[in-house]
């Protein structure tokens, strides 16, 4: 690097919530101009820390010592450290849909004149800021019309508005596909040329690997270590024994498939879009889940993975066209949720915290929320019964929490997702639609959930794995389909598949379907 010198250095850093240790001792130092990435388990306390740095956690509610820029400082708030150059970016974006861009980028930052907003200088502003981030859209442009890609380049655009200097990322690239990943990684090291320092936390080994300058490691609230790399030359092993204090050779579990007769098969299946006639999100999609097999289906975001499932569970989404579905090979009508889960479907959503669970519900409650039949007695709930189902999921699934009567919001992301793991698995269903079962989770949490997935097929379950991770997939499943503009467009095998077979049939509507 070209610059040396330090920008920030945190020391000691302590922080508690009641009954957690979120943070303690912890220590970083961040090179001016360097892309520093934060790596950890779900729960280490990655943002808890850059949380503190960012001043959502005021100075006086945590221990140690923040230097920033050769000073001591405390922020009392967001706006604080914003005021010096510090701007945080959130995993769970911060814009509001029904506004427009430029409103979105200036709020709380509006150019005035005589009292007024300024919105011609404020348009000119923010062509350039799109410009300089890459982003070809009108800024009239609504926040709802964009992809979440864009919407991420409009939080950085945002950032930049502040004279940032010092960016944090948290999960940048958790909900974008891969081009726009690369987009995104492609404008982080614009930046660096500029003299912007960035600080990323990422789950995604590769991402840090071919991007990063130096590397910080905590697990448990601790600093395990921190050091500088050469970009694209970073050890994914080092990190992956120091994330989770143990070596992981084989990030995806061995297993053995028994796989048996056909449990559920799809023909002809056709879904309108909801917002949009005339738009079909599946396209006679034909397909068959076997008993004790785990099946891919593989696409680039927006290919309509999603709204297969969701058609599919309950026809909660979209307008049923056409179609069947034959359940141990009778035709039945699963015309709402709840004759899908009495079907023997169940379905965890992409989006846990929107549609999986109620963030305001305790562990104990979630786990029993799809099957509260079976818990009671006299027609009243049978709370004796709910917490010892809540305790032997707790133990057989591997959730960590202190109790089962903790709010699932407090729980790392992928304690939350065993959490909605055990809910489903507590209907004994036959099929399981996983959308998705490993975003935003780290590596540790993710050989728990393949290790899981890899039970539920031994017990002879039929698994729909939907993932966007091609090495996750062929690492995964037994057999794999390719979904493209809504439509399946193959299926391999997984001794005969490739990524780059995949991505082929991904990106193309020729190839040939055979079911």
């Amino acid at each position: 690097m070209a610059d040396s010198q330090t920008i920030l250095e945190m020391r000691g850093i302590g922080k508690s919530f009641p009954g957690v240790r979120a943070l303690d001792d912890v220590s970083m130092m961040v090179r001016r101009g360097e892309i520093h990435a934060i790596c950890g388990e779900n729960g280490a306390g990655k943002s808890t820390l850059m949380k503190v740095l960012s001043g959502v956690h005021p100075r006086g509610t945590y221990e140690g010592v923040i230097v920033y820029q050769d000073e001591e400082v405390g922020f009392k708030g967001i706006k604080s450290s914003e005021d010096v150059g510090i701007v945080i970016i959130h995993q769970e974006l911060a814009l509001i849909p029904e506004l427009s861009i430029i409103e979105n980028v200036f709020m709380g930052n509006e150019s005035t004149r005589l009292g007024l907003i300024d919105w011609t200088t404020q348009e000119l502003h923010a062509r350039d800021l799109l410009a300089r981030v890459g982003l070809d859209v009108d800024p009239h442009t609504q926040i709802k019309n964009l992809g979440v890609g864009q919407q991420q380049l409009v939080e950085i655009a945002k950032a930049l508005s502040k004279n940032v200097k010092l960016l944090i990322l948290d999960e940048p690239t958790s909900g974008l596909n891969e081009d726009d990943a690369d987009n995104l990684l492609g404008l982080l090291r614009g930046l660096k040329s500029k003299g912007i320092t960035s600080i990323m936390i990422s789950h995604k080994l590769n991402e840090i690997a071919a991007i990063a300058d130096s590397v910080t490691v905590l697990r448990d609230g601790k600093t395990v270590e921190s050091y500088s790399v050469e970009a694209g030359k970073v050890d994914e092993d080092r990190i992956i024994r120091a994330m989770v204090g143990r070596s992981i050779e084989d990030r995806y579990p061995a297993h053995e498939s028994h796989i048996g007769d056909v449990v559920m098969e799809v023909r002809n299946w056709r879904v309108e879009d909801p917002n949009v006639p005339g738009r079909l999100v599946c396209k006679d999609s034909s397909f068959f889940l076997r008993a004790g097999e785990v099946v891919g289906f593989a696409g680039v975001m927006g290919a309509g993975r999603t709204e297969l499932a969701r058609s599919l569970f309950g026809r909660n989404y979209g307008v049923h066209l056409g179609g069947e579905v034959l359940i141990k090979g009778k035709p039945v009508e699963l015309t709402t949720v709840s004759r899908a889960v009495n079907h023997g479907l169940a379905y965890l959503p992409e989006e846990r915290k929107t549609y999986g669970m109620n963030l305001l519900d305790t562990v104990r409650k979630t786990i029993v929320a799809a099957d509260l039949k079976s818990i009671l007695s006299g027609g009243l709930l049978d709370l004796d019964r709910e917490q010892m189902v809540a305790e032997e999921y707790r133990r057989s699934v591997g959730i960590r929490t202190p109790s089962v009567d903790a709010g699932v919001s407090t729980l790392s992301g992928g304690n939350q997702q065993k959490v909605l793991v055990a809910k489903w698995m507590f209907p004994n269903p036959d099929i399981l639609i996983l959308d998705e079962p490993t975003r935003g989770i780290d590596v540790g949490a993710k050989v728990e959930i393949y290790t899981l997935v890899h039970q539920l097929a031994a017990q002879g379950k039929a698994v729909m794995f939907i993932s966007s991770e091609l090495p996750e997939l062929l690492g995964v499943c037994d057999r794999i389909y390719t979904v493209c503009e809504g439509r399946i467009t193959g299926v391999l095998d997984v001794a005969d598949a490739t990524q780059e077979k995949l991505m082929r049939q991904m990106t193309t509507l020729s190839q040939p379907a055979n079911h």
